[in-house]
């Protein structure tokens, strides 16, 4: 077996397989913007669908759903950014660079010192369940394709899209990984038999 290199979009991919003895690709210092924008893509289809099914249910409860994903983007930002490797610097997702230009610099022992639990990751997973349970509610009451494809729509980006991304584009490659990353230490935990 052999592994192989692609290029997509100027994006250097490796296929999922390896080689015993073969290392993985080396970390970035910075990541190139093609990596940033569509690791934000997913995030914004998922809020942007969420979005669209509150819609159905009035104005008020879109706002209220974008006021809890700035929350959460806050909560990021302003706490985990501060103290990772990336702060200032341009990571998977440009967060870094976004906390350099509102908070200042926290501790980066911190951060790899940091055990996340399930609970703790629960408001980011939120952020599509409760729409994708909006979306059924919306199916039981008057069933839709259009409903019926945004929830599917949903379901696979919040799942798959956000595996795919972290997998194959940010935590790869990610410096912070090897100085110590939580959420790794928490999505390996739950491998172990």
């Amino acid at each position: 077996m052999h592994r192989q290199e692609r290029c997509i979009c100027g994006i250097l991919l490796y296929d999922s397989f390896t080689i015993p003895g073969m290392q993985e690709p080396a970390c970035k210092e910075q990541y190139p913007i093609v990596t940033v924008i569509v690791s934000n893509l997913v995030s914004l289809l998922i809020y942007g669908i969420g979005a669209s099914i509150f819609f159905r249910f009035g104005i008020v409860w879109v706002v209220a759903y974008i006021m809890y994903i700035l929350l959460l983007e806050f909560r990021l930002i302003s706490g985990h950014c501060r103290d990772c490797y990336y702060y200032g610097k341009t990571c998977a997702f440009g967060k870094g660079r976004l906390s350099s230009l509102f908070f200042r610099k926290g501790d980066p022992e911190k951060f790899s010192a940091l055990k996340l639990t399930w609970r703790d990751i629960v408001p980011d997973f939120l952020a599509f369940i409760i729409p994708v349970l909006a979306g059924i509610l919306l199916l039981v009451q008057d069933f839709s394709l259009a409903i019926l494809l945004l929830v599917i729509a949903l379901l696979l980006l919040g799942f798959s899209g956000n595996a795919l991304v972290r997998e194959h584009l940010a935590c790869r490659y990610c410096r912070q990984r090897e100085k110590g990353c939580p959420a790794r230490q928490l999505f390996n935990q739950s491998k172990k038999p």
